[in-house]
């Protein structure tokens, strides 16, 4: 089974910078074969071309506002109709865009996507984590663990270091 974690946002707003933080964190976990973990920020084109080497499962991490206290995890699977919008603009490459564009480029992509979100509190420019989002970082790192040994049937690696120490309460 192959399987991508991609960690997208932009780390100069704010809190649009959490799937970065997770995959910085995940960077540094052990994972099963054929698990493979990205930091593609806001190169959501490359992302959309990294989608056609055929992959099982797509874990994508990013800030997902749905009006829950930020800091609040999701796990969501999109709905097929979710991931055809009929236009993709390349300036604004929004997890639904990437995977609409790497449908376009294979026309076969068959595999599952889920996404690992999180509520966010202020994606205004600055590169600093609200503190209830960067509290967040480390349980999202520990869920994507589970959905992934879920997924393989592989007990979850031991888990991660913090990508940084903590520091004034942020990471």
């Amino acid at each position: 089974m192959r399987i991508l974690v991609a960690g997208v946002g932009n780390v100069f707003l704010g809190d649009d910078g959490f799937g970065v933080e997770v995959a910085r964190r995940l960077a540094g976990a052990r994972l099963p074969q054929g698990v493979e973990v990205g930091d593609y920020g806001i190169r959501g084109v490359h992302l959309a071309y990294e989608l056609t080497a055929g992959y099982d499962l797509v874990i994508i991490v990013d800030t997902v506002p749905r009006g829950k206290a930020p800091g609040t995890l999701y796990v969501l699977e999109p709905s097929p109709a979710e991931l055809a919008p009929a236009f993709v603009d390349a300036h604004d490459m929004t997890p639904q865009a990437v995977l609409t564009l790497a449908l376009a480029l294979t026309r076969s992509f068959t595999g599952r996507v889920l996404m690992v979100g999180c509520e966010p509190a202020d994606t205004s420019p600055g590169m600093d984590l609200s503190p209830a989002v960067a509290r967040a970082v480390a349980r999202a790192a520990d869920l994507v663990l589970d959905v992934i040994a879920e997924e393989t049937g592989e007990p979850a690696a031991p888990r991660p270091v913090p990508a940084r120490r903590e520091e004034e309460g942020r990471w």
